[in-house]
């Protein structure tokens, strides 16, 4: 998806990291409670200093929606957290993303006209009744409202599980005989290994190709219709990467995002959000080695706050979330100094016909679990 950001004013790229942490506190003091900042886990050290919260994507937006009377949400994150931010809050606040630029190549790989088409092409086939689409928190506000208007919800990689129950077995719920599960494959593999399920059960749906790569007999039978996305960070994993590090770090702990490849997951002691992974750390003994797999921020963050354990990333070519990382000080500066003058820059704003049905596809999510 293309996004323009305008280059920022030589005063904010040429100034030090002193001059611009003075201008952000100053700013912040002056907007006081008039302002929250979200930082996402995966931040630069440099903008995750000045968040008011801290949090995954949805875990964030809904402490937006917590704060009425923050008449500006400047979320430090990504272009769809901004969009699941200005759903849930008030039509009186304003949500802002620093840089226009910082979007997701995850949530990318899923476009609205995409998944039309291939709600279309599933149709031809099999009965359309009884798919239910479910759309991972990383994708569009158009996807999420493509969703809540065809009975289905958003899921995290928290309640993915949680979720799919829901749609397969609540007796409550509506009991799907097929989910299309965009736009990442791989939690929602995982999550059907998890459930019980195996690869028979899964079929990959690939946009680029007519019926998704499929014969007709595989997208009637598959019960799990994953779109052919990942996110670029998680895919970086390999079991290999795993083996070295239990060679290295006998009876060492891997934790791993389920965004990961499933080979990896299988691997790892503790699969789960960023959330999990975090916690999992806390819990560990003293003394304990623990190779994380997801993005070096939030590995780096986690090694200098728990001191008394060594927390490393399984990858040792370490690689950001190159989207999250256009976000730095400068442009926060900016974005502050901007409000404090009376502008809102780059002001994240949902239509409101794709909102009420993105809040339909939330609010389901938000009753099941």
């Amino acid at each position: 998806m293309l996004r323009l950001q305008a280059g920022l004013p030589a005063e904010y790229t040429d100034a030090s990291p002193d001059e611009l942490a003075r201008r952000i506190a100053a700013a912040k003091e002056t907007l006081g409670e008039r302002l929250f900042i979200l930082g996402h886990h995966y931040q630069r050290d440099e903008v995750m200093r000045w968040a008011d919260a801290r949090g995954d994507s949805f875990g964030l937006s809904v402490l937006a929606q917590q704060r009425p009377e923050a008449e500006h949400i400047v979320f430090c994150g990504v272009h769809f957290m901004a969009e699941s931010a200005d759903i849930l809050t008030g039509d009186h606040q304003s949500v802002v993303l620093p840089d226009l630029n910082a979007g997701c190549s995850m949530a990318d790989m899923a476009d609205i006209d995409a998944v039309e088409e291939a709600w279309e092409s599933i149709a031809e086939v099999s009965d359309i009744d009884s798919v239910l689409p479910i759309t991972y928190m990383n994708s569009s506000a158009d996807l999420k409202a493509f969703v809540g208007a065809h009975g289905g919800a958003v899921c995290t990689s928290s309640n993915a599980r949680a979720i799919l129950e829901w749609a397969f077995e609540d007796p409550e719920g509506p009991r799907a005989q097929q989910v299309l599960f965009f736009p990442d494959q791989h939690l929602g593999r995982n999550t059907g290994y998890d459930m019980g399920y195996s690869e028979a059960d899964m079929a990959v749906w690939d946009p680029r190709r007519d019926l998704g790569g499929l014969d007709e007999a595989a997208v009637k039978s598959a019960r799990f219709l994953l779109w052919k996305g990942h996110c670029s960070v998680h895919q970086r994993f390999r079991p290999e990467h795993v083996e070295a590090f239990r060679a290295e770090h006998p009876g060492g702990i891997v934790v791993a995002h389920p965004e990961c490849s499933h080979e990896v997951c299988s691997m790892a002691d503790t699969v789960g959000s960023t959330e999990r992974i975090i916690a999992a750390v806390d819990a560990a003994e003293p003394g304990s080695v623990i190779g994380v797999g997801t993005e070096i921020h939030l590995v780096n963050r986690l090694d200098e706050e728990s001191p008394d354990k060594t927390v490393v990333s399984l990858d040792p070519l370490v690689c950001p979330c190159s989207t999250m990382f256009r976000i730095d000080a400068a442009h926060l500066a900016w974005t502050l100094e901007a409000l404090v003058d009376g502008r809102v820059v780059n002001q994240i704003t949902v239509p409101p016909e794709i909102a009420a049905d993105a809040r339909k596809a939330l609010d389901r999510m938000l009753a099941i679990t």
